[in-house]
């Protein structure tokens, strides 16, 4: 369960980053209120993740899937260019999540 209440954290994370990028420095309210409440659900779902998941692996996990989704998200919804440099960073933040969890001894699995 705690796994799932990570990715939870993750979408309300990419979802509120999203919504940032339109608030136009929060002089916005719909989408300024959005990505705080977004924000605040996913610190939430995020904390419930710790009582058995390290804060390390937790954490990695979550920044890295989070720079995957928002990369997407800019790529797809923002019209943002991700070069051959970019995509390869990408990946290797994937590979990096990948080895943690499936061959480090740190995660709770």
């Amino acid at each position: 369960m705690n796994w799932l209440y990570l990715a939870a954290a993750i979408l309300c994370e990419v979802f509120a980053t999203s919504a940032m990028k339109t608030t136009e420095g929060f002089t916005r309210l719909g989408p300024s209120i959005i990505t705080i409440l977004g924000y605040a659900v996913a610190f939430y779902f995020l904390s419930l993740t710790l009582r058995t998941i390290p804060i390390g692996v937790a954490y990695a996990v979550w920044s890295g899937a989070g720079i995957v989704l928002i990369s997407l998200v800019g790529w797809l919804a923002f019209g943002q260019k991700l070069d051959a440099p970019a995509i390869a960073g990408v990946g290797l933040i994937v590979a990096g999540v990948v080895v943690l969890n499936l061959f480090s001894k740190a995660g709770a699995h």
